[in-house]
């Protein structure tokens, strides 16, 4: 049996996970959003019941704001959110069902280099835009700040010597991002360690199997009506909106969709 993957192959078969970069993410979305075990956690996680909302009866949908616009303020007002949200967010949505159904169209005919490369991008750059967002909006609370606990905390004084010491590490790779982007925390399985990435646009292209925990929209549409140029004011006031317990309860699914229970299968 021949096993080499034409072009169409790679097309039709490769691209869709593509769409979604950043290994296992679709999977562990699923996970999260299943009830758990008897005796783990007491409820669906946040963002994976977000991330399910994300798609349906295979087209993407814009899953709705687990919060009112202005149940942020005075740290994001709710002009900021509602356009963010209902506009930019949803643009991604659109350009991500329009992508694939390029995929569909252009997988029945000819396939063109020039045209293959422009649909790649756009799967990347609007499915990046699509799950950085949604988790985005499930990692923020009108009840949040404070500091992470548990697990989580124990991980991220591990990863990074203190609490304090992530808040300076994560605030100076967003804030230094050129142009357009995100500061993002991400739990990566093969070390079993949390790391900080900065990404440029919508560029999810982690390492292999790291899955998003914390992202930060450092895009001016994300901030400038409040803060204008001053990016790194917008960072210092959205740590009092972050949702330690979203973050938490991700991390927990992440571990155990990787790793399982110890000793199980031994």
């Amino acid at each position: 049996m021949d096993l080499t993957l034409n072009r169409r192959d790679i097309l039709t078969r490769t691209l869709p996970a593509a769409a979604f970069a950043g290994a296992s993410l679709g999977s562990l979305g699923t996970l999260m959003a299943q009830p758990p075990a008897q005796g783990q956690m007491g409820q669906k996680s946040i963002i994976g019941s977000m991330i399910m909302q994300a798609a349906g009866n295979g087209q993407y949908k814009l899953p709705p704001l687990p919060y009112d616009y202005d149940a942020l303020d005075p740290h994001i007002d709710a002009q900021t959110m509602q356009l963010h949200h209902d506009k930019h967010h949803q643009g991604y949505v659109d350009g991500l069902n329009k992508a694939v159904q390029g995929m569909t169209e252009m997988a029945s005919g000819e396939i063109d280099d020039a045209k293959l490369a422009a649909l790649e991008r756009n799967l990347s750059f609007n499915g990046g835009g699509h799950l950085l967002h949604t988790i985005f909006w499930a990692t923020m609370s009108p009840d949040g700040g404070g500091a992470p606990e548990g697990e989580l905390a124990e991980a991220i004084n591990a990863g990074f010597g203190s609490v304090d010491g992530f808040r300076n590490y994560f605030s100076k790779a967003a804030g230094g991002v050129k142009g357009s982007g995100w500061g993002l925390l991400a739990y990566e399985p093969l070390g079993d360690r949390l790391i900080v990435f900065a990404l440029n646009e919508h560029d999810t292209k982690l390492m292999a199997g790291a899955c998003p925990l914390l992202p930060l929209d450092v895009w001016e549409h994300a901030y400038y009506l409040k803060y204008q140029n001053r990016r790194a004011d917008y960072i210092k006031a959205w740590w009092n909106v972050v949702n330690w317990k979203a973050v938490g309860e991700a991390y927990a699914w992440a571990r155990k969709a990787f790793h399982g229970r110890k000793g199980e299968g031994e």
